[in-house]
């Protein structure tokens, strides 16, 4: 499948659409999501099309994938956020219930968070 460059992170990243900018380098963008689920929320995102965790860890160079880890440290010591604790999540595919077809990191934190899956199985 080729990746959308019409889906809304490649939008943002062409600045097509706006967005309040935590932090950027060459390789990723970290921003404020527009629907946040705990006090802080962050997305980062590479800025290479890649549209899942798989591609990206398999088609990304090594510069990339350490830019992308690296942002998780910075934006977390930005939202001060590092010491208290923070939740990461990354949605992959269909069953994940990922709704952009970009590979995105989530951290969230702020607050004590509840409990990753609900117990249904």
């Amino acid at each position: 499948m080729a990746y959308d460059q019409k889906n809304i992170f490649a939008k943002i990243l062409r600045g097509q659409i706006p967005c309040e900018t935590v932090y950027e380098d060459d390789y990723v963008l970290a921003f404020e999501d527009i629907n946040p689920q705990a006090p802080v929320h962050v997305l980062i995102i590479p800025k290479g099309p890649y549209e899942n965790m798989t591609e990206f860890s398999t088609k990304a160079t090594s510069e990339e994938k350490a830019a992308f880890i690296g942002a998780i440290g910075v934006v977390v010591k930005l939202k001060e956020i590092d010491e208290s604790g923070y939740r990461t999540i990354v949605n992959n595919g269909d069953d994940s219930m990922q709704e952009v077809p970009h590979l995105h990191i989530h951290v969230l934190g702020g607050r004590r968070l509840g409990g990753l899956l609900s117990s249904s199985v």
